[in-house]
């Protein structure tokens, strides 16, 4: 999977001496990964079905089987009696075989997340700001590494597979909007962010874009599971999108598939302008601002924004009726299932913005097309540094989902 919508790694300039399964070119061999990939997508499988997923023989599956339970990424679980026959002993992932970072970087707020190789978040750090410089969000990223890493015992930082970060392609853009100073964005345009975390760390680093990564995020831990296609919409500082086709995230000709930030939509003067005017968290805190309320509350304050006031039913209703609009056109283009509406708001904030979503789509023209769902994500504010978090785990050990085709009964 991550092979499709990762950029290549960069490793540092020395990296640990790591054991055969958790090296980037440890689990080489397709069907280990193939192992791996259906396991992650079932929770548990038995040999036995795993042969049968895969079309591999008992004798190759059990082979397989005992490698990775001897490299800790396999464990087995209690057996499972059946009506005959022997007990099945289904596996499962180790979630001590792995662990990966992730680093979200934000235009108000940067994330670092642990995470295992099971998919468990094992630990966050959540740093609000005003607009980072380079200077300070790597010494963010000094200090918060460590935080992060200090808690592992010594074979558990020698399985760290790596670092993924999710930011935004350019930072510097959108400049009136974001109001940070001039030389700080341009001192972004300058820095190579990938590079210098290179260099800092001894692990391989992996760069995507923070919307295509909070995407990936719900594909692989989210309802995206259960969905075949569709289209994504994240409500951050700047709205983002992705784009899911054939249950892998598509990134286009140019990695810009799904900059739904861009879409054309009308303004309430009749202008044209783009979807991230209206409808972006960074409209929000303007409308804090003109209310006299404090709009640092939406980065210190993600689970709950005590204090927003009435100019959270403003900015819901007419974004709201842009991200309709913006669904309509989206769904002319790709005909999905459904639209995955998340973003790092608390949680109640969000399913009513969903909800005024659906109402707001009942006066938009969709004569011709099909009917889809308009649904919550189910990850929120740290889906960004989740699907971060998971570019290194993908790289090393799993591989496109397209190949699993032989599905269960």
């Amino acid at each position: 999977m991550a092979m499709e919508w990762a950029s290549g790694g960069t490793r540092g300039e020395t990296a640990p001496a790591l054991s055969r399964g958790t090296t980037q070119t440890g689990v080489r061999l397709y069907n280990e990964r193939l192992i791996l990939s259906l396991v992650r997508l079932h929770g548990q499988l038995p040999k036995a079905e795993m042969a049968r997923l895969t079309g591999l023989s008992a004798q190759t599956v059990s082979v397989i089987v005992r490698q990775l339970e001897a490299d800790r990424l396999l464990k087995r679980r209690t057996p499972r009696r059946g009506k005959v026959g022997q007990p099945l002993v289904p596996f499962e992932l180790d979630p001590e075989g792995a662990f990966s970072i992730g680093l979200k970087v934000g235009r108000r707020s940067g994330d670092l997340m642990l995470l295992d190789l099971a998919g468990h978040v094992r630990h966050t750090i959540h740093r609000p700001y005003a607009f980072p410089s380079p200077l300070e969000l790597m010494s963010f990223v000094t200090t918060g590494v460590a935080e992060l890493t200090g808690g592992l015992s010594a074979s558990q930082r020698e399985r760290i597979s790596g670092l993924g970060i999710a930011a935004a392609c350019e930072l510097w853009n959108w400049a009136e909007e974001v109001g940070a100073p001039q030389d700080v964005l341009m001192a972004w345009r300058e820095f190579d962010l990938q590079a210098e975390i290179a260099r800092l760390l001894p692990w391989p680093i992996h760069f995507c874009n923070d919307a295509s990564a909070a995407c990936a995020a719900e594909l692989l831990f989210g309802c995206g599971r259960d969905l075949p296609d569709f289209a994504y919409f994240y409500l951050g500082y700047f709205i983002g999108g992705g784009v899911v086709l054939n249950g892998n995230l598509y990134l286009g000709r140019r990695g810009n598939a799904g900059a739904l930030a861009s879409f054309p939509v009308t303004s309430g003067t009749g202008r044209s302008q783009q979807l991230v005017h209206a409808t972006s968290l960074a409209a929000l805190e303007r409308e804090i601002q003109r209310d006299g309320g404090d709009p640092e509350l939406l980065w210190r304050d993600v689970a709950t924004w005590h204090g927003v006031g009435p100019a959270l039913d403003r900015w819901m209703d007419g974004a709201a009726a842009q991200v309709a609009t913006a669904c309509a056109g989206v769904m002319a283009v790709l005909d999905c299932s459904a639209v995955v509406i998340d973003g790092a708001v608390p949680l109640q904030v969000r399913a009513d913005f969903v909800a005024r979503v659906r109402r707001a789509l009942e006066a938009v023209d969709r004569q011709g097309l099909a009917e889809f769902a308009v649904l919550e994500g189910t990850i929120g504010a740290d889906a960004r540094a989740l699907g971060a978090a998971s570019l290194p785990l993908f790289d090393n050990f799993m591989i496109n989902r397209n190949v699993l085709f032989k599905e269960r009964d």
